[in-house]
């Protein structure tokens, strides 16, 4: 499409965008501006209207059955996370059986690297991307010692000199460099600071194909980018529902173990009762037997709050379908970048931008890392005062996020309009 920088362009997109009615269904936060312009998705993502409306309904049933609960409220929490298995598995491109819903973001990694980290032999080395997320890094360094072994054994692939972005030839390369003594592949599906996303099919074959074990942080990655995890053939991955997927603040978090492990009960793992055979976890009799599939993994009863918040994003993103919203989502997102070189170039003797993310569609989602060139930390101020909220990640880049089921094409506008005022 050819874009233009106007009000009328913006809005005529709008008018002809069959998501434009989501927008309504969330909640805009004014505490510093009643118009503002939110494009933090990739951090928090908007409360759903709905999501009170569920809350409510469980702390009524809290209120009203106690314990009985479990077993008696509209929703039974015996079985809650259920209800959001079925749509859970549709964004991410799983199976049901492959899919829960459990826990957070962090403790699902380390719950399945203590299944598919099995460092054996010379076969010790675990490959992730340069700049992955501080928890990552953290849980991988955390995994290595746990095996007593040295921090050495953590592979980055970074970018090459001069450059952002990570070349998927030199992940590919290094996998088949590092061959027999590669046990784990863990990288994190959509890069947190560039929004480079990285070709997970490719990945996990070349992983398989010298042995090693495949896993992915979807944080960035889940109801952001089209996955099709299953196809992929993906031994594990997790993310967390409340960035793109709109679910509380520190919400709960996606867990994926493939189908071709679901029987595997030999697999070892940190056992917890929720994830014991449901026909016979209330006799409370000694011995693990693990739920097939991702329900295996669980440890604790469900956090059924949470787990309410989530089901109220769910439903839209079911509602919206992962097809439209990409469809939104690569033309929003094209069409913000457009607007940001328009003013980048008529400004270049004050400030200029440099757009770090990837420009093809099939290596980015709803997510622009913008280097400001001369201004930096003080421009993204300026902006936050002017009722543009976005995030600022160091050393130099401001993070931009148009999700596609509440940003509009007016807001692409806007934002360009602010930015240019924002230059002195």
């Amino acid at each position: 499409m050819m874009f233009e920088n106007s009000l009328s362009f913006a809005q005529g997109l709008d008018q002809n965008d069959p998501l434009s009615g989501f927008r309504s269904r969330f909640h805009f936060p004014t505490f510093h501006s009643k118009d503002p312009i939110y494009f933090t998705g990739n951090s928090l993502g908007l409360q759903p209207k709905t999501a009170a409306n569920y809350v409510q309904e469980e702390l009524e049933a809290w209120a009203y059955f106690g314990v009985e609960g479990h077993f008696l409220a509209k929703r039974p929490w015996y079985s809650y996370h259920e209800n959001l298995t079925e749509m859970a598995a549709r964004v991410v491109g799983a199976l049901p059986i492959e899919v829960v819903i459990t826990h957070s973001l962090t403790t699902n990694l380390h719950l399945l690297m203590v299944s598919f980290y099995r460092p054996q032999g010379k076969r010790v080395k675990i490959l992730c991307e340069a700049k992955a997320f501080p928890s990552d890094q953290f849980a991988l360094e955390s995994q290595v010692a746990f095996h007593g072994l040295s921090a050495d054994n953590i592979v980055e692939v970074g970018p090459r000199p001069g450059e952002y972005l990570i070349h998927e030839a030199d992940i590919l390369k290094k996998i088949e460099e590092l061959g027999d003594e590669l046990a784990l592949v863990m990288i994190g599906g959509v890069n947190y600071y560039t929004g480079q996303f990285f070709n997970l099919e490719k990945i996990t074959a070349a992983g398989h194909a010298v042995g090693a074990v495949v896993g992915f942080d979807l944080a960035h990655a889940a109801g952001n980018v089209n996955l099709s995890l299953h196809d992929w053939n993906v031994d594990f991955a997790a993310w967390c529902g409340y960035k793109y997927l709109n679910s509380s603040p520190g919400g709960v978090s996606g867990l994926f173990v493939h189908e071709r492990h679901a029987n595997n009960k030999s697999l070892p793992r940190f056992a917890g009762w929720w994830g014991h055979n449901k026909a016979d976890r209330f006799q409370m009799n000694p011995g693990f037997d693990p739920i097939a599939g991702a329900e295996g993994w669980q440890l604790s009863n469900a956090p059924i709050l949470g787990m309410a918040a989530h089901l109220a994003s769910l439903e839209i993103f079911e509602e919206a379908g992962m097809d439209r919203i990409a469809q939104k989502r690569d033309q929003l997102t094209a069409f913000l970048a457009y607007l940001i070189r328009d003013v980048s170039q008529r400004n270049q003797e004050k400030c200029s931008f440099e757009i770090i993310t990837p420009e093809s569609p099939l290596e980015r989602g709803a997510q622009l890392s913008i280097l400001a060139k001369g201004q930096g930390k003080q421009l993204f101020d300026r902006l936050t005062k002017m009722g543009i909220v976005a995030d600022w990640r160091e050393p130099n880049v401001i993070r931009i996020a148009p999700a596609p089921l509440y940003n509009s094409y007016e807001d692409c506008f806007r934002f360009a309009q602010f930015l240019e005022r924002a230059i002195v």
